[in-house]
C-alpha cells in the first residue's frame, strides 16, 4: 500500500506536531527507556504509513495515543516472554575462540581450496559429489557413467595427491615415524 502526498504531508504533521509528547507519554506510561520509547514511536509513525485514509481520522492525536497504546501492548506481550538477564552471564559469553587458531585454520581452508582446485576435473568432482552430496561410491559411479572401482581409484589418488600438496605426511610415514619412535 502505498500513501499519496496529501497523507504523507498529513502524517509527517502530526509526526512534528505530537512525536515528542507521544516519547514522553510512552516513557512514562510503559515505562520504558528513552531507546525504547523512541522505538515504539517510531512503530506508531510506520504504522500510520500504512494507513491510506488519514482524512477520516477527526482527533489525529487521539487517533496516534491509541495505536501507541495498542504497539506498547504489544510490546509487553512480547517483554514477558524474554529472558532476564543477570551481569553474572556476560562471564559466560566470553568467545573461546583463539584468533592465531582462527587465522590458522583459515590459512588450512585456503591451502586446502587450492590443492582441490589442482586437481584432475573428474577427481574434484567426485569428491564435491562424495563429501558435499554424501553420495555412496555407488551412486557417484551411476551419476558420472564410471564404474564403481574407478571411483574407488580416483579417491585414493586424489587422497595423495591432497596429502602431497598440503604437505601432510602419508599413511607410511606415519607408521614409519611410529616404528621409530617405538
Amino acid at each position: 500500500m502505498r500513501c499519496n502526498e496529501t497523507t504523507r504531508k498529513r502524517l509527517a504533521s502530526w509526526f512534528g506536531q505530537w512525536a515528542k509528547p507521544l516519547r514522553q507519554h510512552l516513557a512514562l506510561r510503559g515505562r520504558l527507556s528513552p531507546a525504547d520509547a523512541d522505538d515504539v514511536a517510531q512503530e506508531v509513525f510506520l504504522r500510520l504509513l500504512r494507513y491510506e485514509r488519514s482524512e477520516l481520522v477527526s482527533h489525529p492525536q487521539a487517533y496516534l495515543f491509541k495505536i501507541a497504546a495498542n504497539v506498547l501492548a504489544e510490546w509487553s506481550t512480547r517483554a514477558r516472554w524474554k529472558q532476564p538477564h543477570a551481569s553474572e552471564w556476560l562471564g559466560d559469553l566470553t568467545d573461546e575462540r583463539d584468533p592465531a587458531h582462527e587465522f590458522a585454520r583459515t590459512d588450512e581452508h585456503s591451502t586446502m581450496r587450492s590443492a582441490i582446485a589442482g586437481l584432475p576435473g573428474r577427481a574434484r568432482e567426485i569428491l564435491r559429489l562424495h563429501y558435499e552430496e554424501g553420495l555412496t561410491h555407488e551412486s557417484i559411479a551411476r551419476q558420472l557413467g564410471i564404474t564403481r572401482r574407478i571411483v574407488k581409484r580416483d579417491l585414493i589418488r586424489a587422497y595423495a595427491e591432497l596429502r602431497a600438496s598440503i604437505g601432510a605426511p602419508t599413511a607410511a610415514a606415519a607408521s614409519a615415524v611410529s616404528r621409530s619412535t617405538a
